[in-house]
């Protein structure tokens, strides 16, 4: 999403824009050749949705719940990280079950692919640890320990300065950077307050941090561990999102409802921009650029364009906690933990402005179909068809 100046738009385009609209066909929706794995924590199970035609195929029961999935790069596999049981399990989706499963650890915490997609790091609280999985033999690699109990981490981007790991201690109040490439720690940082979530900036020469109780981010070089700057939030920082150039930095979180938008390579805070009740999790198109920001407490998804302005609004199932993009840009799935379905949205549905109450130049926009996936979906991930 970049800045952009809003057009003028005349009383005369305004008066045949609906029309204009009327006059013009919708193109006719196709399916997606691939599946959509959801993790359903409840009911520890991983239900596999066909996207050609939008229903589900199967239920995979699983031997504990599930908090994250993420999808193979090359084929249609997808892993389920179990936390509480310290297991990774890979589902193929030819065969739709479980094809193997690793325990490196008691208890993990998340999970990420590596920056050359070849292999999986699990971070592990008991023990206190960062733990490769390479795809090719799910079995654990390097094991980096770690001095304190971590709550998160963030694998830096192909192409950045150095291959590291930045792991959060809550407890210690810290962050750690490990080199992925020789195990070792490089440098502790402390962060000064509780850091919420952590993350390296695109090129990997600084680290972002956020604090809820400080309401602020947290600006690190990676090279020294000097802090830049540390920047006063609204909100307390809980959920972000981050352009694909990198450039810039969508925050939300409790105190304000709002996204606070932060420009990572200049440092500075950018604006502040209303985003419906409560803004929860949020993820971004291309093409064009929309900020889909959820609405847990109105079960609804608000949408606003790359001048940030509002041009749809979405109701959806109960309580929406994550947002998927089809591979194709064709549709948005959204995830509701507490109705446990999956709303599912075309994104040409956003595209179209039209004339609402009082003029507002934004809508209320379609859902495309509701699908039952299973008691608290908490994540999924999208894979083709190989």
């Amino acid at each position: 999403m970049r800045r952009v100046t809003r057009s003028q738009i005349s009383r005369r385009s305004l008066l045949l824009s609906p029309a204009a609209a009327l006059s013009c066909s919708p193109p006719k929706a196709t399916g997606f050749r691939g599946y959509c794995f959801v993790g359903n924590q409840v009911s520890r199970s991983v239900a596999v949705v066909d996207l050609t035609k939008f229903r589900v195929r199967k239920q995979i029961p699983l031997d504990a719940a599930p908090s994250a999935v993420l999808p193979h790069p090359k084929v249609t596999k997808v892993y389920v990280l179990m936390p509480d049981a310290g297991t990774v399990a890979e589902i193929d989706g030819m065969s739709m079950a479980v094809s193997r499963r690793v325990r490196a650890g008691n208890q993990a915490v998340a999970m990420q692919m590596s920056a050359g997609k070849d292999a999986l790091w699990v971070l592990y609280r008991d023990p206190a640890s960062l733990v490769e999985l390479p795809l090719d033999s799910l079995r654990p690699g390097r094991r980096i320990r770690l001095a304190s109990p971590p709550d998160s981490f963030h694998l830096t981007s192909e192409g950045a300065a150095g291959r590291q790991a930045a792991v959060a201690s809550v407890q210690h109040r810290s962050l750690t950077l490990v080199s992925l490439t020789t195990g070792a720690t490089e440098r502790t940082i402390s962060a000064g307050a509780e850091p919420s979530f952590v993350i390296f900036r695109k090129d990997g020469r600084q680290v972002l941090s956020g604090s809820r109780p400080e309401r602020s981010l947290n600006i690190f070089d990676a090279a020294s561990g000097k802090t830049v700057v540390r920047l006063p939030l609204p909100v307390e920082p809980r959920n972000f999102c981050v352009s694909s150039d990198g450039g810039e930095l969508f925050i939300s979180g409790p105190g304000m409802d709002a996204v606070v938008i932060v420009f990572p390579y200049s440092t500075e805070i950018w604006q502040t921009v209303l985003a419906g009740r409560a803004p929860g999790v949020m993820t971004l198109t291309e093409a064009p650029s929309y900020l889909l920001v959820a609405n847990p407490e109105t079960n609804s998804l608000t949408v606003l364009d790359e001048s940030q302005k509002l041009v749809a609004l979405v109701q959806v199932g109960e309580q929406p906690s994550q947002l998927i993009l089809t591979p194709d840009r064709q549709y948005v799935l959204v995830l509701n933990e507490k109705s446990g379905d999956m709303a599912v949205i075309r994104t040409y549905s956003l595209r179209v402005p039209r004339l609402g109450t009082m003029g507002a130049r934004f809508r209320s926009a379609p859902v495309f179909t509701m699908i039952g996936v299973g008691e608290k979906p908490v994540s999924a991930a999208v894979v083709p068809w190989v």
